[in-house]
């Protein structure tokens, strides 16, 4: 089983949870900006978390066999903090950059006038730099949020079919899917949805367009999740092929659509299992 995990904050975990990703399949991850959970006082401390998704974190990667990828934005959480937007006059140069392929994590937390500033201008971003966009949806008031969310797309100049629409449920899919959005799908141990509940959605709506990630970070998460589902799905009657779609090629048919990633990856000589080189959509 091949796992492409598409939401994972691997700024928040050990090396230990790296090592344990690739003995569970994962080879290749995407690492969005987000809030620390500590506010920043300064746009320049963002200046140096997102050199450390450039180029620490794909370090820290590619010691344990994992193909590291990044989304750059300024997160819905803090666009609400003046001391943080102007952050958004430095995201151009680092859209520019080879291992960045999509904008985010962009959208709501609150749903305020400054949450639908940022996000009308980043998607702009995205626009101009022909990149997809990684979207958050608020976490109260998801179908609101939701639909919130489709408006300013709408309004952009980025077509909706290259925007991932992340923390859906079950009452936020049938919309999103309607809308021609790609499906993101957080797999939590208490909160957002679990692997059954994932299940479920997948026998209703299909595996179409659909990305499942473990979106692990500070809080209690869990890594390999990305993993239960795939195992959930071959205990529920899916085939091999289903997995692969939903676990590898959804990810990686929607992150290319940045030009950018780089799946092809020497194993790492501390590692004794698995493939010697790790080749993407094959």
């Amino acid at each position: 089983m091949r796992i492409f995990d598409p939401r994972i904050h691997m700024t928040s975990r050990t090396t230990d949870d790296y090592e344990a990703m690739y003995t569970a399949g994962v080879r290749a991850l995407v690492e969005p900006a987000f809030w620390l959970g500590q506010p920043r006082t300064s746009p320049q401390s963002f200046l140096d978390y997102f050199d450390a998704l450039l180029g620490w974190e794909p370090f820290r990667a590619a010691q344990n066999g994992i193909a590291h990828h990044c989304t750059i934005a300024l997160n819905p959480k803090e666009a609400n903090d003046p001391r943080c937007t102007p952050v958004l006059d430095e995201l151009s140069r680092y859209l520019v950059k080879d291992g960045v392929v999509a904008v985010g994590e962009i959208g709501y937390d609150s749903m305020t006038p400054a949450e639908d500033t940022a996000l009308a201008a980043q998607l702009e971003l995205a626009a101009e730099h022909g990149l997809p966009a990684l979207v958050h949806t608020p976490h109260r008031d998801k179908l609101v949020g939701l639909r919130r969310t489709l408006d300013v797309v709408a309004e952009s100049k980025l077509p909706v079919d290259q925007v991932l629409v992340d923390h859906l449920n079950e009452t936020t899919v049938k919309e999103a899917r309607a809308a021609g959005a790609w499906l993101g799908f957080s797999v939590y141990p208490d909160t957002k949805t679990d692997e059954h509940r994932m299940v479920a959605v997948l026998k209703e709506y299909g595996p179409e367009r659909v990305l499942v990630n473990s979106a692990a970070d500070w809080g209690r998460s869990d890594p390999l999740k990305t993993r239960k589902v795939g195992e959930a799905m071959l205990a529920a009657g899916f085939d091999e092929d289903d997995v692969d779609r939903v676990l590898w090629r959804n990810p990686v048919a929607f992150y290319g659509l940045s030009g950018r990633l780089a799946l092809e990856l020497a194993k790492p000589a501390s590692l004794h299992e698995g493939n010697s080189i790790l080749r993407g959509g094959e």
